[in-house]
C-alpha cells in the first residue's frame, strides 16, 4: 500500500532561485516558503533583489535557476494572466482614460464572466475598500490614498491566489502612509488572501508582516516574525538595517549565569546575551536598542543590581513631539544614540546623564 503524501505547508516556494542580469546576480540560491493566508514582507535596500523576486512570481522575469510553487504547483512556464495573482504598484498604473468601475472591471472581462456578475464583484470590491460612491468618476478625481485603494480594488476583485505588493506606499506622504498600512493590514486579515509585500520601510515591515525576509545582495540574511527579527537579529546588518541601533565593540570575559560578561574599550564590563557561542577572549560587538535605554541626569543615578549603566553627556538631540533622540557622548568619546518617550521636560545639550540598559536587552554579535 502507497504511503500517503503529506500536504506541502508551503503555499508560494521559491526553491533555489537565481537571476542574473548579464554578469550581475540580482538573487543568489534562494529557498524561500510562505504560508497560506499570511503576509510576508520582503525588506531591504534598493537593489538587494526583493523586487526581481516578486516580478519572477509575478511572471515578469524568468528565473535563470531554480523552481516557483503555487499551492504545489510548478509555476515556472505558467503565462502571467494564468496565474491568478493580483498585482499593485508604487504608481497605482490605473488606466486614466477609464471610469473607475472600469480599472476595477479590467481583469474580469477576460475571465469569461457575464456582466451582471463582474458589476456584482465591482461594487463588492468597491464596498470592501469604502469607496462605493466613486465608480463613475475618473482616476484623475481621486486623491492619491484614494487611487490607493482602487488599485487595491482592482487587485482584490479577481480573487486571487497571492496578492504582489510592490512598494505600494512610497508615494504617499506619511499620513496618508499610516492609514493605508491600517488600510492593507485589515484587509488582508479579512480577506485571508496570502500576500507578499516589498518595502524598504522597516516601519511597515514590522506592523504588517506575519514574516519579515530581510534581504541584502540577492541573500536572505533572516526572516522570522517581527518581534524576533528586529529583538534577535542575527548579524550587524539586519540589526543596523531595522530601527536605530548602537553597536560597541568588546572582548568575552566569562560566563556569569544566564550572560556573558565582556570588556569594553574603556575596561568597563557589560553582560549580554549572546546570539550563538562565544568563547573567552573572543572579539565581538554589543547591540543595543536605541529605545532600550533608561535616561536620567547623573546625579540622581541610584545603583540597581543586574544593570549595565553608562555615563556621559548629551552632545545633541532632536525633538520629535512624543520622543526625544538623544546622542550622548561617553568619557571614552564613543556617542551613543538614545530615544525616550518625553515624560518631563527633555534633556539639553550639556547634561551629564546615566543611561541603564537591562542586559536581556544587549545582544552579543561576532565580529
Amino acid at each position: 500500500m502507497a504511503l500517503k503524501q503529506e500536504k506541502d505547508p508551503a503555499f508560494v516556494k521559491f526553491k533555489g532561485i537565481e537571476k542574473q542580469f548579464g554578469k550581475v546576480v540580482a538573487v543568489k540560491k534562494m529557498d524561500l516558503e510562505i504560508p497560506e493566508g499570511s503576509l510576508v514582507t520582503l525588506l531591504g535596500p534598493s537593489g538587494c533583489g526583493k523586487t526581481t523576486l516578486l516580478r519572477i512570481l509575478a511572471g515578469l522575469e524568468s528565473p535563470t535557476q531554480g523552481d516557483i510553487y503555487i499551492k504545489g504547483k510548478r509555476m515556472n512556464d505558467i503565462p502571467i494572466h494564468k496565474r491568478n495573482l493580483g498585482m499593485i504598484f508604487q504608481n497605482y498604473a490605473l488606466f486614466p482614460h477609464k471610469t473607475i468601475f472600469d480599472n476595477v472591471a479590467f481583469g474580469l472581462k477576460y475571465r469569461n464572466i457575464s456582466k451582471s456578475v463582474i458589476k456584482e464583484k465591482v461594487e463588492k470590491a468597491l464596498e470592501t475598500i469604502r469607496l462605493a460612491e466613486v465608480g463613475n468618476r475618473m482616476p484623475s478625481q481621486l486623491s492619491g490614498g484614494q487611487q490607493q485603494r482602487i488599485a487595491l480594488a482592482r487587485a482584490i476583485v479577481i480573487e486571487p491566489d497571492v496578492l504582489l505588493m510592490d512598494e505600494p506606499l512610497s508615494a504617499l506622504d506619511e499620513n496618508l502612509r499610516e492609514d493605508m498600512r491600517r488600510e492593507i493590514d485589515n484587509l488582508q486579515q479579512a480577506l485571508g488572501v496570502t500576500t507578499i509585500f516589498v518595502t524598504h520601510d522597516q516601519r511597515e515591515a514590522l506592523s504588517m508582516s506575519d514574516k519579515v525576509v530581510v534581504m541584502k545582495d540577492g541573500f536572505i540574511q533572516q526572516e522570522g516574525n517581527p518581534e524576533e527579527v528586529y529583538n534577535n537579529s542575527v548579524n550587524h546588518f539586519v540589526a543596523d538595517f531595522l530601527g536605530h541601533s548602537n553597536f560597541i565593540n568588546s572582548i568575552v570575559k566569562e560566563e556569569t549565569g544566564e550572560y556573558l560578561s565582556v570588556t569594553l574599550e574603556d575596561n568597563n564590563t557589560c553582560l549580554v546575551v549572546p546570539a550563538e557561542a562565544f568563547n573567552k577572549g573572543d572579539k565581538a560587538e554589543i547591540v543595543i536598542r536605541a529605545q532600550k535605554f533608561t535616561l536620567g541626569y547623573k546625579t540622581d543615578h541610584v545603583p540597581e543590581q543586574g544593570m549595565n549603566v553608562f555615563f556621559g553627556k548629551i552632545v545633541d538631540r532632536s525633538y520629535m513631539g512624543g520622543e526625544v533622540s538623544y546622542f550622548v557622548e561617553l568619557d571614552n568619546k564613543l556617542v551613543l544614540h538614545v530615544i525616550n518617550f518625553v515624560k518631563r521636560s527633555p534633556y539639553r545639550r550639556g547634561d551629564e546623564v546615566f543611561m541603564e540598559v537591562k542586559p536581556e536587552h544587549c545582544r552579543l554579535l561576532r565580529i
